[in-house]
């Protein structure tokens, strides 16, 4: 990591937590969840997957950076449905908490707990991803079809609604509205459809303001104890989304990135199988994938992210 970077970020990486006086947590790809009884704590680490693999090392500061713009979202899109979250900063945590304030700061929330929808609600607006690679074989896209003649990164006629299963392990898996209306049922699948491409109007409009494109993005949504419908997880991060710098998109090519894209097309180039543990990332990688989170949260935000 070049010098001027690692001065702005710190030097301390978190890949892992432990908190004394704690239960153990519930490790998923990058964060760690405490059950504190009526509450969750989580704790953004500064993990890195892409494949459905944890890479090594980890990228110090990420954690902050994602669970801040998390947070900013979060605020900016109260009006469309309520979420989880209970709080962000380490004062208004319970007691039990402040020995840990250090660890916790920047990279934590106090969520509510929530009975989890076992679908990803995905929308997009332009073709990328496992989208373009659908397109390329059937001309649809979870069963939607779309127009003739579309290229990677094309912005679609409308953005389109397309859930994923969510997966424990392994990779998530499209899968048509029909699908997921058997599974979660008709009327919350239309709900969550509406939801979901209002949330992402929503992002897409702040982001073209800041001359980035968000060409598609994932929502996660629960249900609390009371039954109320709410957003969850993260929100438009840069692990969840795929953002492209505007003046660096063209309909047919790679564009600019701001997300997890940058590592995968190096990861691409390996002769990596994605099937055993993965190569270490160098330097520049490590770098580079900080430098495009911290210019995503600037121009989002308009602020800089707490990293000290």
């Amino acid at each position: 990591m070049g010098a001027e970077m690692a001065q702005r970020v710190g030097t301390q990486c978190v890949t892992t937590t432990q908190l004394p006086g704690l239960p153990a947590p519930k490790r998923g790809k990058v964060r760690d969840v405490y059950d504190l009884g009526e509450t969750l704590l989580i704790i953004a680490t500064d993990r890195l997957s892409a494949y459905d693999w944890v890479l090594s090392p980890g990228i110090a500061g990420k954690g902050k950076i994602l669970n801040q713009l998390s947070n900013f979202w979060f605020e900016q899109l109260a009006g469309i449905v309520p979420n989880h979250i209970l709080a962000t900063e380490v004062d208004d945590f319970p007691s039990e908490l402040a020995a840990h304030r250090d660890r916790l700061a920047g990279r934590s929330v106090l969520v509510r707990k929530a009975r989890v929808v076992p679908f990803e609600c995905v929308a997009r607006g332009y073709l990328a991803g496992s989208g373009f690679r659908e397109y390329v074989e059937s001309q649809a896209v979870c069963g939607l079809p779309l127009p003739e003649g579309l290229l990677r990164a094309s912005r679609l006629p409308s953005p389109i609604f397309t859930p994923a299963t969510k997966a424990e392990e392994g990779h998530d898996e499209n899968v048509s509205f029909e699908v997921m209306a058997r599974g979660a049922g008709q009327e919350l699948a239309e709900r969550l459809r509406s939801l979901t491409l209002e949330l992402y109007s929503r992002g897409a409009k702040l982001a073209a303001e800041r001359g980035m494109i968000l060409a598609d993005t994932k929502f996660e949504f629960g249900h609390g104890e009371d039954g109320e419908l709410m957003l969850i997880d993260e929100v438009l991060t840069p692990d969840s989304s795929r953002y492209w710098d505007v003046h660096g998109w063209t309909p047919g090519t790679e564009p600019v990135s701001f997300d997890k894209q940058f590592v995968r097309n190096w990861l691409d180039t390996t002769g990596w199988d994605k099937n055993s543990p993965p190569p270490e990332l160098p330097p520049d990688v490590v770098e580079g994938t900080l430098s495009r989170y911290l210019e995503a949260f600037q121009r989002i935000t308009g602020r800089e992210p707490i990293l000290d």
